[in-house]
């Protein structure tokens, strides 16, 4: 199976694994399933860090790519039909981020792993992270 991962999870995975569920953490580490982390993501991630409003251990560019390395983690690239499916989206809320995920699980007919509740509320299946 493949799951996409909302930054939130990631980063909990990556920095406080006990937060998530044990079932999502078995799902992260089950080498059947392909695990995907957004290009969406990793811009949330730039931008917040540029921000000081996410300490990292080194800086996103060096961060991000030698954790998904680490854990096996794939990149899921945006692509034009993500970018456009976003405005066909109800207008649940208005982060640009999650906007973006949830387009990208709508196109790709793949489940989202997140902490998040306000993604519930659109058409996509949903792995609680915690």
């Amino acid at each position: 199976m493949r799951i996409l991962l909302d930054t939130q999870c990631w980063l909990w995975w990556i920095t406080e694994p006990e937060r998530l569920r044990e079932t999502a953490r078995k799902q992260i580490q089950d080498g059947r399933n392909a695990i995907l982390l957004s290009s969406a993501s990793s811009w949330e991630i730039a931008i917040k860090y540029a921000l000081g409003k996410l300490p990292l251990l080194e800086p996103p560019e060096e961060f991000v790519p030698k954790r998904m390395s680490r854990d096996a983690i794939s990149a899921l690239p945006i692509e034009h039909v993500h970018a456009l499916r976003v405005a066909s989206l109800p207008d649940h809320h208005r982060d640009p981020f999650d906007r973006l995920l949830v387009a990208q699980a709508q196109v790709e007919g793949i489940p989202l792993m997140t902490v998040d509740r306000q993604f519930e509320a659109y058409d996509i299946e949903i792995i609680r992270g915690a």
